[in-house]
């Protein structure tokens, strides 16, 4: 991680514990016309709480060395990781601990392997990392009706 305080397992456990409760893993589709498939996956680690209660949240961004800090209108703060890179070295950090969303962490983590490993993303490659950021949504807890689901690629790369 990006910081050099000393980072003990019991930490390690104590933020997996808290992303189990009030986190989330999201797979988003950014549009990029500069890319041959116009669209770039991007992984999005996220921990929510009260602003009244940002303690935590801060300390976890201390901790990881990266994400930002955001104030939501219904009084939320949120801690955003966004990258593969950044989420991978984080998850994996996470992964001994964690209890409830380890379904949504080792789909995560495969979309990263596979995405460290392509110089260029193809259809077939938004497809598969489609099928499998549907299957994240489907295990989150409020699971939004995804505007770029396989479904919508399958339609768009027909034509």
């Amino acid at each position: 991680m990006g910081s050099r305080i000393k980072i003990k397992k019991s930490d390690w456990a104590y933020i997996a514990g808290f992303f189990d409760g009030d986190g989330s893993l999201m797979v988003q589709f950014k549009n990029r016309r500069n890319t041959k498939t116009g669209f770039r996956p991007m992984i999005t680690l996220c921990f929510y709480q009260d602003k009244r209660h940002a303690k935590p949240l801060k300390w976890f961004r201390k901790i990881f060395g990266v994400g930002y800090l955001s104030e939501r209108n219904d009084n939320i703060i949120e801690l955003r990781v966004n990258g593969y890179n950044s989420c991978d070295k984080i998850l994996k950090k996470l992964e001994p601990f964690i209890k409830f969303k380890k379904k949504q962490l080792n789909l995560s983590l495969m979309i990263i392997s596979k995405l460290k490993k392509l110089s260029k993303i193809s259809q077939k490659d938004i497809l598969e990392i489609a099928k499998l950021a549907d299957k994240i949504s489907k295990e989150n807890y409020l699971s939004a009706n995804r505007k770029y689901s396989y479904k919508y690629f399958q339609k768009l790369f027909k034509k």
